[in-house]
């Protein structure tokens, strides 16, 4: 796996997170910026699912198992579009919680990505 990109989707996760955080602090709902940055948290996770695809085809297999590195990065992939979605229905602080909880829970799956394929 890559590790430059699990790193670089991992930290931007854990930012994301801190900035919704604040902004469910000081009592606000998620805003355009947030959703700018959950485009490009998820637009990492994109890239981290097409190269975890590509390198699947060229014959490389993670050391715990194919099937279950697929599924977290499917998971990694939808964690952040879901709460964004849900945060789109939950106008208050509480839709911040929510994307800032999905940003710990992506950062968590990427050290699991790392785990699986056997870093």
């Amino acid at each position: 796996m890559l590790d430059a990109l699990t790193l670089a989707t991992g930290v931007a996760a854990l930012l994301l997170a801190a900035w919704c955080g604040w902004a469910a602090y000081r009592d606000e709902p998620t805003k355009d910026w947030h959703f700018i940055g959950m485009a490009v948290v998820t637009l990492l996770a994109l890239i981290q699912l097409v190269a975890g695809i590509v390198l699947l085809a060229r014959g490389e297999e993670p050391a715990q198992g194919t099937t279950i590195f697929v599924a977290y990065l499917l998971g990694a992939f939808a964690c952040v579009p879901a709460a964004a979605f849900l945060s789109l229905a939950e106008r208050t602080r509480w839709g911040s919680v929510t994307v800032a909880a999905a940003g710990v829970v992506l950062a968590v799956l990427e050290v699991r990505l790392y785990d699986i394929w056997g870093g």
